[in-house]
């Protein structure tokens, strides 16, 4: 996805309140406000939320399966009355390709019929639409995990951020992976904002940690030969590797050193994997070199509270919807929006200002271990989650991956700061 996407936590499953709330706050269900009255994307009996994600394209394999996310959670939500057990939620969705001038373009076509936008993909896009979400006073959740997210209050982001992925792929490498600060340290990223996101978190380990990043190699989207990338790290006799990519480059990545017999540690950034990559003919060489960095468990794992529920809405709504991380994460995303939409109508108003103050008044959320709990209130004040979990690939699995080391924060995540996006 892109920095400043996709990001993704794996198996999200949450359970719903007995009035179809997503939080912990009280109260959801219709305030003492009185109800909110008509106002754009609101008709005193439907919520209407924008989805801005790519469709068709390359970026298609992460945009369709969290929209289904999005779709599955709101028709789960509907079945039980809606948001405050009244408000029945729709959908406005549209095709940005993962194009940031599509984005806009799209943004401003159904900006005036709804009341938020549930899904943003990308960091790009987000930051394209990011000047115009102020200027209207609207709220967005972003489909990305960009640090920059946080001190947002037009953005309600929701997971660890990339940069503490990157951070906590470290403190996994050095503590769990056999990796020393002596050793030849390298990344691979996406040359947009993105691929920075990844960066700065492995900059920021290597100034906690002491270790040196010995090269950095940066290719555009779609690039079709990635020899000389591949080249150049193995010319720096790189022995770990922290990539910054979407599935589509990352398949050819990964093809390329396999072809190079290049086989480093790789760590993939989260929305760097998708299912259909164990079972491709590179498999074999990402089971043997490469782990993931994301969130959330194994699909189907019992042992995490709320994974029943999401799975089990998965096969009510959904019934051909195979596991996939990207459908977790727009299941859990539109888990938040709920949140903030419930205390609107606590408060009682539904208008653009009313969401941006309910979201500036929202507590915790928990996401019952499928990733951290993110303290919203005012942006200032936020704290997103600090942790992650490493995943291997395994065919067998759903998805093709298996939890090594689940759910973990690193000290050196925790020291992170975050800053508003200078725009």
């Amino acid at each position: 996805m892109a920095r400043k996407v996709a990001a993704l936590a794996l198996g999200f499953a949450l359970t719903l309140t007995a009035c179809g709330g997503a939080g912990e706050d009280d109260g959801g269900g219709g305030g003492s406000a009185g109800a909110p009255g008509n106002t754009a994307g609101f008709d005193g009996k439907t919520i209407k939320l924008g989805v801005l994600t790519p469709l068709s394209g390359t970026v298609a394999v992460i945009g369709q399966p969290l929209t289904a996310g999005n779709e599955v959670w709101f028709e789960a939500l509907n079945d039980k009355g809606g948001v405050a057990g009244k408000y029945q939620v729709e959908l406005v969705q549209e095709d940005t390709q993962y194009k940031t001038d599509i984005a806009v373009q799209k943004y401003n076509k159904i900006k005036s019929d709804v009341v938020a936008f549930t899904q943003v993909l990308g960091t790009a896009p987000t930051l394209a639409v990011l000047p115009q979400l102020r200027t209207d006073k609207i709220l967005a959740a972003p489909a990305s995990l960009d640090a920059l997210w946080v001190r947002e209050d037009n953005l309600l982001p929701v997971g660890g951020p990339y940069q503490v992925q990157a951070i906590n792929a470290m403190e996994y490498y050095f503590n769990d992976g056999g990796g020393t600060t002596s050793d030849r340290i390298c990344t691979m990223i996406q040359d947009d904002v993105y691929g920075e996101a990844g960066q700065q978190g492995i900059d920021f380990a290597a100034e906690k940690y002491g270790f040196k990043v010995t090269n950095t190699q940066r290719f555009k989207v779609g690039t079709e030969n990635y020899a000389g990338q591949i080249g150049a790290l193995a010319g720096a006799s790189c022995q770990m590797v922290f990539l910054v990519a979407t599935p589509s480059d990352a398949a050819k990545i990964w093809g390329t050193a396999a072809q190079a017999r290049f086989a480093p540690q790789w760590f993939g950034q989260s929305p760097s994997y998708t299912g259909a990559l164990a079972k491709s003919a590179v498999a074999p060489y990402m089971q043997q070199s490469v782990l993931i960095v994301s969130e959330g468990t194994e699909w189907g794992d019992s042992s995490v509270p709320g994974m029943t529920q999401m799975v089990g809405d998965a096969e009510k709504h959904a019934p051909d919807q195979e596991p996939d991380y990207y459908f977790a994460f727009g299941y859990n995303q539109a888990r938040a929006m709920t949140a903030v939409l419930e205390k609107a109508v606590e408060l009682g108003d539904l208008s653009r200002e009313g969401i941006l103050r309910a979201s500036a008044e929202l507590g915790t959320v928990s996401f019952d271990g499928l990733t951290g709990d993110y303290r919203y209130g005012p942006a200032a004040d936020r704290n997103p989650p600090r942790s992650s979990t490493i995943f291997g690939v395994d065919p067998a699995k759903p998805f093709g991956l298996k939890k090594i080391k689940y759910n973990f924060s690193s000290d050196a995540a925790k020291e992170f700061e975050f800053k508003k996006a200078d725009l």
